[in-house]
């Protein structure tokens, strides 16, 4: 598998995949960052141009996860990689607690330690669901959203493409959350929120508008 990225949330995805015992042939994509070495951790190589992951793709493995987050770099990082013929492939922790009935996972999510999924969950494309969020029965998450460690999201819950949830956000029972928000790390939610805002506080309100996506 490629891991794009060699920073930061990358590694909490190589201790996934360790989790999950498929190291063999595990490199990392970083064309940013200079200052990497050559190897991270001194064992797992980076590769630097695209060229290289192409050729990866075809030789030895076409997995690739995304290790950064930011929805909108996820979508355009999934775009650029598929197109040179990866899979978009989801790392999920073997010590994530996922319900047995009704759920739905789609390809490129990284569900991290801790995490607890009930049952009749959808997890559209590319969803970080980081450490210790849990997620009430009968809700979507929508494609490339992002839950910031202990994210509680109650029942029936929807949560839009695009949403950036931060640490320990709280989303009450049967509440929407638009396209494209955010919500600031401790806030809790007890009403609709729109598409293209930033909210805030306990309860949550909007204090900004912010730029319709293009996708």
């Amino acid at each position: 598998m490629l891991i794009i990225g060699a920073k930061g949330f990358a590694k909490e995805v190589l201790e996934v995949v360790h989790q999950l015992k498929q190291l063999e042939n595990l490199v990392f994509y970083d064309d940013v960052n200079e200052e990497m070495p050559e190897k991270l951790f001194g064992q797992f190589p980076i590769l630097r141009k695209i060229q290289e992951a192409e050729t990866y793709f075809k030789t030895i493995d076409n997995r690739f996860a995304i290790g950064i987050g930011n929805p909108v770099l996820r979508k355009q990082l999934y775009d650029k990689f598929t197109a040179i013929g990866g899979v978009f492939t989801s790392t999920i922790s073997p010590n994530a607690n996922i319900g047995h009935y009704g759920n739905q996972i789609e390809a490129g999510c990284n569900i991290m330690t801790g995490v607890v999924i009930t049952n009749d969950i959808t997890i559209k494309k590319g969803v970080i669901i980081n450490l210790n969020c849990t997620i009430g029965h009968d809700s979507i998450i929508g494609e490339f959203a992002e839950l910031s460690p202990g994210v509680h999201i109650s029942g029936n819950c929807i949560v839009g493409d695009y949403a950036v949830l931060g640490t320990n956000v709280a989303i009450l029972p049967k509440i929407i959350i638009g396209k494209n928000v955010i919500i600031g790390a401790g806030s809790v939610v007890n009403k609709n929120v729109p598409d293209n805002c930033l909210v805030v506080g306990v309860p949550a309100r909007i204090i900004k508008e912010l730029t319709p996506l293009e996708f």
